[in-house]
């Protein structure tokens, strides 16, 4: 197990290249979830240093050998990260908390995360006080002292995203620890709360993560907002109340991002590649859309109704929309992130209203990518996986509106595809020359014009320069118009 364990850490290109840049440094350990990971036979990506010396000189040292960059992650715990050129992978170096390792490792959240190799001696038998080793190895998670989730009340959203990650059972003592600290989980700062549910919602069983969440009493104190969803019941066309339909739409969408083909057909590789991009914050399209089908439905509880004996939820998008940005402003989101879910929030119902119109006319189509962009594709994803978790009895959950309404989606996913590799429908003519044809001046009247002349290219009624005009000329003189 030790050469196993050694091998894996020490052939970490992150590993390597700290190894290269302090050597000869004295009191540099290898901690935590690099030396967990490589003894339960993953791959090590990053990895974090405990140093006696300075922090900062060591990152800079790494960056500098690596060719990347370094910066101060947190002055309050005393860690910079070093990233290497294209962020392949990335080093954090933190000062040691006590006086030796063993002493550091006594502070640390979990007995899988107190670990320890020597950087300088990858070959040496971990440091392992708490029996982390063998608690990997039975996929337990087990805090290392009674005192592990007051110090850091954080470590109540890091059990259950280790949990989401891991797949690990939480042993009861710890989630007895774990549920006095919970009401204290929402002290530490915002973009700290953030970073743990940004992996828990982007492992392998975010389901599991936040079912651990919420054994752990951390859901209402993280996410109150979702807490509210408890309990909430819906209409006929719903079989859970409004919380078990939300886990159920993450369920869905996880199911549908292994077979993207059921609803994108042919294009499903570019909605993969799609997903798969970089947005903000460490997210990408695709862990933003699972966050967000978390939040979709937290307007439903402000705006639910059942004054004519049958319950409804008329607004929750738009007041969905407005607790998403509270939420992104307390959890400090940037601000790409906070549009991206305020935009799936805001247009999760669009594309089921419009099932019942099918075939949709060219015009319908551009006015919903217009709507909903730049999330369109997104968005669209969504409402599948939002559909395929109402199971009632009610009229939309019948197999033909569901059928319908995938078989819609994988129609305007292609469209939002297409806009997103061609772009817009461009106007054959300026503004200005638009301007001066029509007598007019730049002003409101101008841009519904012009927009009037996107959907019209679009619906392949107006093709050139001429015909931009005369459409415009029509509509500001609709008697003109020919019959």
């Amino acid at each position: 197990m030790t050469h196993a364990l050694a091998s894996r850490v020490a052939a970490a290109p992150a590993v390597a290249l700290a190894a290269e840049a302090l050597s000869g440094e004295e009191g540099v350990w290898v901690v935590g979830g690099a030396v967990r990971d490589a003894a339960l036979g993953r791959d090590v990506v990053d990895a974090d240093l405990a140093t006696a010396g300075s922090e900062r000189d060591a990152a800079q040292a790494i960056a500098k050998a690596a060719g990347g960059h370094a910066f101060e992650l947190s002055a309050e715990f005393g860690t910079w990260r070093s990233v290497a050129p294209g962020s392949a992978w990335h080093v954090d170096v933190t000062r040691l908390r006590a006086d030796s390792i063993e002493a550091d490792l006594a502070l640390r959240d979990f007995t899988v995360n107190a670990l320890a190799l020597p950087l300088g001696r990858l070959d040496a038998e971990p440091v392992d006080p708490a029996g982390g080793i063998a608690d990997a190895e039975r996929g337990v998670l087990r805090a290392v002292s009674s005192a592990s989730f007051a110090d850091d009340p954080l470590r109540v959203i890091r059990a259950a995203r280790l949990v989401a990650e891991l797949g690990f059972e939480i042993e009861e003592r710890t989630l007895a620890l774990g549920r006095d600290a919970a009401p204290r989980a929402a002290e530490p700062a915002g973009e700290r709360q953030l970073s743990e549910l940004r992996l828990l919602i982007s492992a392998p069983d975010p389901i599991g993560g936040l079912g651990a969440l919420d054994e752990l009493g951390g859901t209402a104190a993280i996410l109150p907002e979702v807490e509210a969803l408890r309990g909430v019941e819906q209409n006929p066309n719903h079989h859970l109340d409004v919380l078990g339909h939300t886990l159920e739409v993450l369920r869905q969408l996880l199911g549908l991002e292994g077979e993207l083909e059921r609803v994108a057909g042919d294009r499903a590789g570019e909605l993969r590649e799609h997903l798969a991009e970089p947005l903000s914050g460490g997210f990408t399209r695709g862990q933003a859309l699972r966050l967000g089908a978390l939040l979709h439905d937290v307007g439903k509880p402000a705006t639910r109704d059942a004054s004519r004996d049958y319950v409804t939820f008329i607004g929750h998008d738009h007041v969905g929309a407005e607790i998403v940005t509270a939420i992104c402003e307390r959890l400090r989101t940037s601000r790409a992130l906070e549009a991206y879910l305020r935009g799936v929030t805001l247009h999760h119902l669009r594309l089921g209203f419009l099932a019942s119109e099918r075939p949709l006319p060219r015009r319908r189509v551009h006015e919903y990518l217009r709507a909903t962009e730049p999330v369109s594709a997104d968005v669209t994803l969504l409402t599948v996986a939002d559909r395929l978790a109402a199971r009632g009895e009610g009229p939309i959950a019948s197999p033909e509106m569901v059928a319908a309404h995938i078989e819609l989606a994988g129609e305007m996913l292609a469209a939002a595809l297409d806009r997103r590799r061609d772009g817009p429908p461009r106007s054959p003519i300026a503004g200005d020359e638009l301007a001066a044809e029509l007598g007019i001046e730049p002003g409101p009247q101008l841009g519904r014009l012009l927009d009037e002349i996107e959907a019209a290219v679009y619906a392949g009624e107006v093709s050139d320069r001429e015909e931009a005009v005369e459409h415009a000329r029509s509509l500001l003189d609709p008697e003109s118009s020919p019959r």
